[in-house]
């Protein structure tokens, strides 16, 4: 009796296992460590932190540059005017002409006619009548070599720039005063500023040198200029 209870718990046991209602479940039972082992494979931080979006968008404003459409012409004709500190005869107004031949972007040749008259000396006011110079005129025209040095920008306003040029000139010439001529050494630097596709203008500081001796002693006369130039492309 024993024996045939086991055999009968046996048979059952094995039909149980044998049911097709269970081989789904121990179908998903195997199944189950699969979609568990892809659920972590895609909760990897690194992949969420590349999927999402940056915290702050920057937004970046192009800013339009417009270059100005500088003429290409060699040539530079001009106007100036400014004041002339004529040695022993006081400082005076000056005026004239000036025409510039670019032969490089940074080397040009100039050429320049000034007009000015000197003041009366000291010792002519304090002379009592006494008169040194019957021509005051003074007039010179020079030829001198120009380099542009230090190119570069002004920054006028936010929006608003122009190119300009720091330069270096020398050069030679003729002075005519006191009724007489004089060779001149002419040297100094002026400072540029392309205002438009058409015109510039110039600031200038010169040194003419000649010797005189319109005093009664001969020297090297130091006359120095000051003026502002404005120049058209053409």
């Amino acid at each position: 009796m024993e024996s045939r209870f086991r055999v009968f718990l046996l048979i059952t046991a094995f039909a149980l296992l044998a049911s097709p209602a269970l081989v789904p479940m121990a179908a998903a039972a195997d199944e189950k460590p699969a979609e568990k082992t892809e659920q972590k494979a895609g909760d990897n931080p690194v992949n969420e932190v590349i999927q999402q979006d940056p915290v702050i968008q920057p937004e970046v404003k192009r800013r339009e540059v417009k270059q100005a459409d500088v003429e290409t012409e060699n040539f530079e004709i001009g106007v100036f005017a400014g004041l002339l500190s004529i040695e022993d005869f006081g400082t005076n107004p000056v005026y004239g002409v000036s025409l510039d031949y670019h032969v490089t972007e940074d080397l040009f040749i100039q050429g320049r006619l000034g007009y000015s008259e000197a003041g009366t000396t000291s010792f002519e006011r304090l002379g009592g009548g006494v008169t040194l110079l019957g021509d005051r005129e003074y007039i010179y025209y020079d030829v001198a070599l120009g380099y542009n040095l230090l190119p570069g920008e002004a920054f006028i306003t936010r929006n608003t720039t122009y190119n300009t040029s720091l330069y270096l000139i020398a050069g030679a010439g003729n002075t005519e005063f006191a009724g007489d001529n004089f060779f001149t050494i002419v040297w100094g630097a002026g400072y540029a500023v392309t205002a438009s596709d058409w015109f510039a203008l110039h600031m200038d500081f010169r040194d003419h040198m000649f010797d005189i001796d319109i005093t009664g002693e001969d020297k090297t006369s130091h006359n120095l200029e000051a003026s502002l130039n404005i120049t058209f492309y053409f």
